[in-house]
């Protein structure tokens, strides 16, 4: 028998345990060969405008995900392969050279990666499709992906993928001669000591995450301590804090807590608690590591995956704070505007709400007065007066109307930032208007527009009669408006009034940023997604396949117990309280960062995440549950047999 042949009968008979292994492979090169493949789609590049940026996006994507599923497989190999001690060493007994051993797990590796690329390409060439109709359909267009395959894909997937399975197996084959015979037969034997717990260790470990969570949550804009320490030095200490922090409180906090536990008298000798919590006391500090790596690749992952299903889930509410009418220009030709409401009446599919023309002017503004230093000393203001801001604050439905009197005025500005817009309530400046010169004061400040902010930009309101002392003097620029039904479908009607008008228009239409912003989003949630499912699966995966050697570890010792008079229905018990404990730490600690980090971005661009964000932690709970139930069916399983 060749080691050739031994090798293709090991994997057939451990297919159940390589089975999780070969999974995740096969789902990494489904998601590598989907992402090659939508580079080279023709749909992709007919429909969209900005298909060279797609291309490289899924570019910069696919390198993530090859480096990232290298580290996988490189440490899935070496579960498998310690995993074997004792059949390493049952072979190295019989007479086997280390180098024909080297060459089986060579051999296994590889035929389980070939079977996997052989798998996910296939199953890639009939999900590509299904992939770019998703794509296609987040990004806000119609187009139906083409049958055809791209010999480009998998060229680039069979290179990429062969090479990350030759090295992985060289590896597995290098770590065959840092065993010796005595090791791998006297491994399972070894006594495993009571981990050491320090109460400075474990009070610095909660102090570290504590310094971390209380500088990402400071409202950077405004924080002396970020402009103290840095706003690139910042960031980093954040990152590092946070990381040791997780990594002393799975190490030394949690034995910590177990012994205190262990105390418990009416806790430890509770039937099943017994077994747990001794197995996890001595086991905690050894996964520390793997724990750690895990809680930060599901912060990270969480906190992507969060960040972009935000900005795909508020386009549409993003679109109508810059817009809050559908369509806004600036009328300079009476002809113009004419056809222009000709088109809007004549569309099938849309009808108008309201149709007004607002008289305005556009100013120069001197700000200095404002006392902010990141602003320049004159911006740009449209001025209208109170009339026309309660009367398009009622076409909107917003339940708020202004009366200014005299010299008052009030700020309107969309995007708001305290620490970079000006403070303008109580502030006064002066508005210039050829021969009139007149000082207003800031009675309020509203943080969004009645006009749309790319036509008309930031906007003043000021009294009725200083308007009409300023309108005598100057000649007035008519901007008009239009609110339609079905904005969001209003593509070939904003094309045609864009066509009409010329570029000093500055026609601005809530259709052109929703599709924008939806084409943008839509890209990065799809490709934040699918990398952050391949993170998920091999996160979920490396504490699957690290369980399961611990299983094959802890079969005596249940052997022994079960002898005692310890029934199988107590043994499943410790097992999923085992390894509950195990999954919900780096899940938890993983979660409490993302919710930090996501506060952190919500205040900076000043959106409420609390509703993409919760979704987005639900399914990755739901399928960590899914990890969870597996790994104690399996680990049973290897207890039991």
């Amino acid at each position: 028998m060749t080691l050739f042949s031994i090798a293709r009968k090991n994997i057939r008979k451990n297919f159940a345990n390589y089975s999780l292994y070969i999974g995740s492979m096969i789902f990494s090169i489904i998601i590598y060969f989907t992402f090659v493949s939508l580079k080279y789609d023709q749909s992709i590049k007919e429909t969209t405008e900005s298909s060279d940026k797609i291309s490289s996006v899924f570019n910069g994507a696919s390198i993530v995900l090859i480096i990232f599923v290298a580290v996988f497989i490189w440490y899935s190999n070496s579960f498998f392969v310690k995993k074997r001690k004792k059949e390493v060493g049952l072979y190295s007994l019989l007479g086997v050279r280390k180098k024909q051993i080297g060459r089986m797990l060579f051999y296994e590796n590889f035929i389980m990666g070939l079977i996997a690329l052989v798998i996910g390409i296939i199953l890639g060439m009939f999900l590509s499709k299904v992939f770019v109709i998703i794509l296609m359909k987040v990004m806000g267009f119609e187009a139906i992906g083409s049958l055809a395959i791209s010999s480009h894909a998998i060229v680039n997937t069979i290179i990429v993928f062969l090479l990350i399975t030759a090295v992985t197996s060289i590896h597995g084959y290098r770590l065959i001669y840092r065993f010796k015979l005595i090791e791998l037969f006297k491994a399972e034997q070894e006594g495993e000591k009571e981990p050491k717990s320090s109460v400075i260790t474990a009070i610095l470990s909660v102090l570290l995450v504590g310094i971390g969570y209380w500088l990402a949550l400071q409202n950077i804009l405004v924080s002396e301590v970020w402009r103290k320490i840095g706003f690139l030095v910042t960031p980093v200490i954040i990152l590092v804090t946070v990381i040791l922090g997780t990594y002393l409180l799975f190490s030394t906090l949690t034995v910590y807590l177990l012994k205190l536990l262990r105390k418990n008298k009416n806790h430890f000798w509770n039937g099943s608690n017994l077994i747990s919590t001794s197995q996890l006391l001595y086991r905690i500090k050894g996964n520390a590591r793997t724990l750690t790596i895990i809680a930060v690749l599901s912060a990270t992952t969480l906190t992507a995956v969060g960040a972009a299903y935000s900005l795909y889930y508020n386009n549409r509410s993003n679109a109508e704070i810059v817009n809050p009418n559908s369509m806004m220009f600036i009328a300079k030709n009476k002809n113009v505007s004419q056809q222009i409401e000709g088109q809007v009446l004549g569309a099938k599919n849309h009808k108008i709400v309201y149709h007004e023309t607002l008289p305005t002017f556009i100013l120069d503004v001197n700000i200095t007065n404002l006392h902010n230093n990141n602003l320049p000393d004159e911006m740009e203001y449209s001025i209208i007066n109170n009339k026309t801001f309660n009367q398009l604050a009622k076409l909107q439905k917003r339940d708020e109307t202004l009366s200014l009197q005299g010299n008052e005025a009030a700020a309107l500005e969309a995007g708001y930032s305290e620490g970079f817009s000006p403070k303008y309530v109580g502030a006064a400046i002066p508005l210039k208007v050829n021969d009139e010169n007149e000082k207003i004061t800031f009675k309020n400040l509203k943080k969004y527009n009645v006009l749309n902010t790319p036509t008309a930009g930031m906007t003043i309101v000021i009294s009725d009669e200083l308007f009409s002392k300023f309108a005598s003097n100057t000649k007035l620029v008519n901007m008009e408006v239009y609110k339609i039904s079905n904005e969001e479908d209003a593509k070939v009607l904003t094309k045609k009034i864009e066509n009409l008008l010329p570029a000093e228009a500055n026609f601005s239409s809530f259709y052109s940023n929703y599709a924008q912003g939806l084409e943008s989003t839509g890209l990065i949630i799809f490709i934040a997604g699918f990398l952050g499912l391949v993170f998920l699966a091999a996160t979920g995966s490396i504490i699957y396949f690290k369980q399961l050697t611990e299983a094959t570890l802890d079969k005596d010792r249940y052997a022994i117990l079960h002898k005692i008079g310890v029934n199988k229905k107590e043994v499943k018990r410790s097992i999923s309280k085992q390894i509950l404990f195990i999954f919900a730490l780096p899940l938890i600690a993983g979660i409490a960062h993302s919710i930090v980090a996501l506060t952190m971005l919500s205040k900076l661009i000043q959106t409420n995440l609390m509703i993409p964000v919760s979704i987005c932690i639900g399914a990755y709970v739901c399928i960590y549950i899914v990890y969870y139930f597996l790994t104690v069916r399996n680990y049973y399983k290897i207890i039991i047999k």
